[in-house]
């Protein structure tokens, strides 16, 4: 049988009023459970506005699982993902929040993984399937996963941005967009930056040795542009 779209392969309980409660919901677990840097055990997954009133319905807590899961928009085990996460060994509560002044298609992911990792990340669904990741760990951010992104948390200092970038043009990579969130001054800092090229191995090590940071995570894209 040939599959029209995404929504032929996710089934008529997958189908919503827009691509924000099944492409886009996908994308953002997909996302979280990457910033997360490993596989998850624990899910605590707050739901707001939209997303809360009328997701279970659209599948949309089906999707957010997938996508923690790793599973990608067009996978056809969706519909299957609370008993793939069941099996697996994935703990995933669901609760129905005010996340304030945001997007209706907004959730925040609080995640345990299986090494005790931890991380909190926000993000949004804004139609067509796109996403806008909003928080990592309570800095501020905005990224939309159509890019290579590198992440890094560090100490607040004069110069650092400067070090960073500086060491991506000496590997030939062009930033696309970048952005800048700390604590204080002097005090904890996380700079998104996304690129037009992919961020490789050697890279990764050599920003790992700078001093001052703490940690470094590299993301690649999740949606084809």
């Amino acid at each position: 049988m040939k599959v029209g779209s995404v929504f032929d392969l996710l089934g008529p309980v997958m189908v919503g009023p827009s691509s924000s409660h099944t492409a886009g919901a996908v994308r953002l677990g997909l996302m979280a459970a990457k910033i997360l840097g490993a596989k998850v055990k624990q899910a605590r997954i707050q739901l707001h506005g939209s997303f809360a009133e009328t997701g279970k319905g659209h599948g949309t807590h089906l999707a957010l699982t997938a996508g923690l899961l790793g599973m990608k928009p067009d996978d056809s085990r969706i519909r299957e993902a609370s008993r793939i996460a069941l099996e697996a060994g994935m703990e995933t509560v669901f609760e129905n929040v005010n996340l304030g002044d945001v997007h209706p298609n907004s959730v925040r992911f609080l995640l345990t993984g299986w090494g005790g990792e931890k991380a909190e990340i926000n993000g949004s669904s804004l139609g067509g399937g796109k996403i806008l990741i909003t928080a990592v760990n309570d800095f501020n951010v905005e990224f939309t996963g159509e890019y290579p992104a590198l992440i890094a948390i560090y100490m607040d200092y004069p110069g650092m941005i400067a070090e960073i970038t500086k060491l991506l043009a000496g590997k030939g990579i062009n930033i696309a967009q970048m952005k800048v969130s700390r604590e204080g001054k002097g005090q904890n800092a996380l700079a998104v930056i996304e690129t037009d090229e992919p961020i490789t191995d050697i890279l990764s090590s050599e920003m790992k040795k700078m001093p001052m940071i703490e940690q470094v995570m590299f993301i690649e894209p999740i949606i084809d542009i």
